[in-house]
């Protein structure tokens, strides 16, 4: 299969600038998607495949989708907690394109959005749109790979068969790092360098236990991951989410600005970032494979089925979310993590994965056994990587004018295309409020 048609924001190959990802949502949200993208092709691109990314496109006109199938050879379907009440418009459009679709449309990688301890007696509201979607693929493929032990008891709750129609694989970005993981053995002391990552929707208790985690290290980091807080650290813009208030979303908060934080734009600069640590910690489950893929030590904090079941299947280190109470010590919790947990469950996985990917007849490079070389790292090496992100907060004023004209103005152009008419305003009407960017800029520059 030389030309692979995936489902992504951008192809692993491409480069592109931070103004560019935060106009498209090239990251699909979260920069973590790359990862899955970046795991799957690494086991079956060969040098001269062709890479097409559908740059999350919903709607197909016919001649759109005639072309795909004159051209491509596969389309591949990775995708996270897709299974959710607020994706089911995204599934039903992949099922429409499904359908039309000659060619073979492979799902390597799935799951489900729950609570930690799911509950399958009562329906999901999205369970009519899960079965249509499976369906649809299941009729151009052999089989679906879904990232654990839940999603695979969900399908099976809506009629679908464990081991004919779907099977575990985990999830794809594990297997950047092929069959073995090497994590570093490390003395982990106050002087450590450690990276921490957490969402707006973490609870109260780990948000706290993290606050804490920062008292106790003198060389600390944030890894933001979602599209909000790039444009934080690159335009100054405060992430307007409703959370625990020591999460950090404004460019005043410590983390933005002292400069502990960087966005990363691809996988090497972050995977380079990541093996400079010497600890990973918390509730982000690519946050921590990306450490875990660095050969750094991490811990996990799930708190939810969809993190729990990929923890689960990979062995991650880990210590549930509800089990963290103010009495929790990070030094106790090193002491006692069995950091090469992940390496000993490796192979039988990747194994798994490429047992699924032949059941689908998808060729993949260790057919012949281990290869002296990657085709996929190969190529990779010549692509022009974009660095990282870093605070606004730290900034000259030359660099934050030159960010703003970079982003702002096709910003607008972009508004201002999909807006609707407005209706007529009424008498006396509120000025309207400036960005919140521009008015942090304005100040600067004392105007």
């Amino acid at each position: 299969m030389k030309n692979i048609y995936i489902r992504a924001g951008m192809s692993p190959f491409e480069s592109f600038p931070a103004e560019k990802i935060l106009l498209n949502n090239s990251i699909g949200t979260n920069v973590g998607n790359f990862l899955y993208v970046y795991g799957i092709l690494r086991n079956i691109t060969q040098m001269d495949t062709a890479i097409t990314p559908n740059y999350y496109k919903s709607g197909y006109t016919d001649e759109e989708i005639d072309e795909i199938n004159q051209t491509q050879d596969i389309f591949i379907i990775p995708l996270a907690d897709a299974f959710r009440d607020n994706f089911v418009g995204s599934l039903k459009a992949m099922t429409k394109l499904v359908k039309k679709l000659t060619i073979p449309c492979v799902i390597i990688g799935v799951g489900l959005r729950a609570p930690f301890e799911p509950d399958f007696s009562e329906p999901y509201s999205f369970d009519g749109a899960v079965r249509d979607f499976i369906g649809a693929v299941l009729e151009k493929s052999a089989m679906v790979g879904v990232r654990g032990e839940i999603t695979s008891e969900y399908l099976s709750h809506l009629g679908f068969v464990e081991g004919k129609d779907h099977m575990a694989i985990g999830c794809p970005s594990m297997y950047t790092a092929g069959p073995a993981l090497h994590i570093r053995e490390t003395t982990i002391t106050k002087s450590s360098r450690v990276c921490i990552n957490s969402s707006v929707t973490s609870p109260d208790n780990v948000h706290e236990f993290l606050e804490r985690v920062t008292k106790e290290f003198d060389d600390w980091h944030f890894v933001p991951q979602v599209l909000s807080e790039l444009r934080l650290l690159y335009t100054g813009a405060p992430y307007s989410a409703k959370c625990n208030p020591l999460y950090p979303r404004r460019i005043t908060d410590k983390t933005y600005r002292e400069g502990r934080s960087e966005f990363f734009l691809n996988l090497p600069t972050w995977f380079d970032y990541m093996a400079k640590a010497d600890l990973s910690v918390g509730s982000r489950l690519h946050g921590n494979i990306a450490a875990t893929l660095a050969g750094t030590p991490s811990i996990l904090f799930p708190k939810d089925a969809r993190v729990r079941e990929l923890a689960d299947y990979h062995e991650l280190t880990r210590v549930n979310a509800a089990d963290i109470n103010a009495d929790t010590d990070i030094w106790e919790m090193i002491h006692t993590a069995d950091f090469q947990s992940p390496c000993r469950r490796q192979e039988e996985n990747f194994n798994r994965f490429l047992g699924f990917l032949e059941k689908n007849g998808i060729p993949h490079i260790y057919e012949n056994g281990v290869p002296e070389t990657i085709p996929f790292m190969e190529r990779m090496k010549e692509v022009p990587l974009q660095p990282p992100v870093t605070t606004f907060a730290k900034c000259s004023l030359e660099e934050m004018s030159a960010r703003f004209e970079r982003f702002y103005p096709p910003y607008e152009r972009k508004l201002k295309k999909a807006a609707v008419p407005a209706p007529k305003p009424a008498p006396n009407p509120a000025p309207a409020k400036p960005d919140p960017a521009r008015r942090i800029l304005g100040k600067l520059l004392g105007k």
